[in-house]
């Protein structure tokens, strides 16, 4: 109950993007759906498929949650990115600066002019 509740208040936050196509779309193709909804439809025979059967409601949850996972990681690398090339900007720059100015820590270096 209650992450049906946190889901119902999330609902209210989402964009309109998300709201109107909420998941990315499948990458199956339109047969490989048809064998897809057609397993999903058949009973259950086993004890552990019943019992998630019980929480279909919670589909649409899982959904988003892995779409928010997968966004994570994303942003994750991302940052690992952004990090590495600020990194390398700095690098660069105190590069150019010391060209500008001599010291003996400087004159140790090879000097980028």
């Amino acid at each position: 109950e209650r992450i049906l509740r946190l889901a119902e208040m999330c609902r209210r936050l989402e964009t309109e993007e998300e709201k109107v196509l909420p998941f990315y779309p499948s990458s199956l193709a339109e047969d490989e759906q048809r064998d897809a909804r057609r397993v999903l439809e058949e009973p259950p025979t086993e004890p552990l498929a019943q019992a998630v059967r019980d929480y279909v409601g919670l589909e649409r949850f899982w959904q988003r949650f892995n779409k928010v996972k997968l966004e994570e990681q994303a942003l994750e690398r991302e940052v690992v990115t952004v990090r590495q090339r600020n990194r390398w900007l700095r690098e660069q720059l105190q590069q150019y600066l010391a060209g500008f100015c001599v010291t003996q820590e400087v004159l140790g270096e090879r000097n980028p002019l």
